[in-house]
């Protein structure tokens, strides 16, 4: 395949190719709006630094309980169980992961629009964002499989087109994330660098990435040198802890050996400046419930204390 002239991060290639450093920076406000919202030079600092946040109990106990039901409800809807956008572990019914839960329900669509996220997600992307991406991820006691190590970005520039780095993933927990049912682990300082991986990709790829991911893998030689340079942080927190992770960061999760789930939700805000173009890796563009291009109006904020009144 012919390289094109508006590919920055060639990845999926014959041949192994040296990693480098990114191209775009990791904080896009600049000036009086880098420092215009929650975060403290602190905390953004932090996040120039590891590519990643931890904050616990970002939301209350009740709200938590109404998605947990949520959550049980999809587990026995006959209609969500056999949607695309449903992943199941490989080899078994158990449910992975289920995409486009914010356009699933009012509480979930509410979330997003949280006035706090959006004000953290203004001053890490330095404009105005919409949904790439939403899901919840399910690790069921015993049964949950892991994720292997990969940065989301590689995926998301060959599969779906996305041409720069300049998107952000929010994950709230809604079980308790320990040591031992499989927490999310990430590798601080990885964001900075971008890792070719190898391997021409299939159509309807994401058919079978979905529940195993081996392309868009990084080497292990790059992996050892990133972890030895920066170790490597599990975050864990009580139900409602949120992590705010860059899209480069290298990040992967156990399986879950523990008698107890775990269950998150994922939503990515991709800036409203750096919109879906061709997949890079030459295929056709993937489904909408994973590389949003139908729905990218700006997200508008709206009061949570409302959704907590919908039931």
């Amino acid at each position: 395949m012919t390289p094109r002239s508006d590919d920055l991060y060639p990845t999926r290639l014959e041949r192994p190719t040296p990693s480098f450093e990114r191209h775009d920076p990791v904080i896009h406000s600049t000036g009086a709006d880098r420092s215009d919202g929650p975060l403290s030079e602190t905390e953004l600092a932090r996040y120039e630094r590891d590519g990643f946040l931890s904050f616990p109990n970002f939301l209350d106990q009740d709200t938590v309980k109404r998605f947990r039901q949520d959550l049980r409800d999809y587990e026995n809807d006959e209609s969500i169980l056999g949607a695309e956008g449903t992943i199941t572990e490989p080899g078994k019914q158990e449910i992975r992961s289920v995409f486009g839960v914010h356009e699933l329900s009012e509480r979930f669509d509410r979330l997003t629009r949280d006035p706090k996220i959006l004000a953290m997600v203004h001053q890490l992307l330095g404009s105005d964002a919409y949904i790439h991406q939403s899901r919840i991820n399910f690790k069921p006691g015993f049964l949950g499989k892991g994720f292997d190590w990969h940065s989301d970005f590689e995926t998301w520039h060959a599969e779906d087109g996305m041409p720069r780095m300049r998107s952000v993933s929010f994950s709230i927990a809604l079980t308790d994330n320990t040591p031992f049912n499989g927490p999310l682990m990430l590798i601080p300082g990885s964001h900075k660098t971008f890792v070719p991986c190898v391997g021409r990709t299939p159509e309807n790829n994401y058919q079978s990435s979905l529940k195993k991911q081996e392309l868009g893998v990084p080497n292990n030689g790059d992996l050892a040198r990133m972890a030895d340079k920066g170790g490597i942080q599990a975050p864990t927190g009580p139900a409602g802890s949120l992590i705010i992770f860059e899209c480069n960061t290298l990040h992967s999760s156990n399986a879950n050996m523990s008698p107890w789930p775990r269950s998150n939700l994922f939503f990515v805000f991709n800036s409203v400046e750096n919109k879906l173009v061709q997949p890079f890796c030459g295929n056709r563009p993937r489904p909408d419930f994973l590389g949003n291009r139908s729905n990218t109006e700006a997200l508008t904020p709206r009061n949570w204390d409302d959704a907590r009144r919908t039931g």
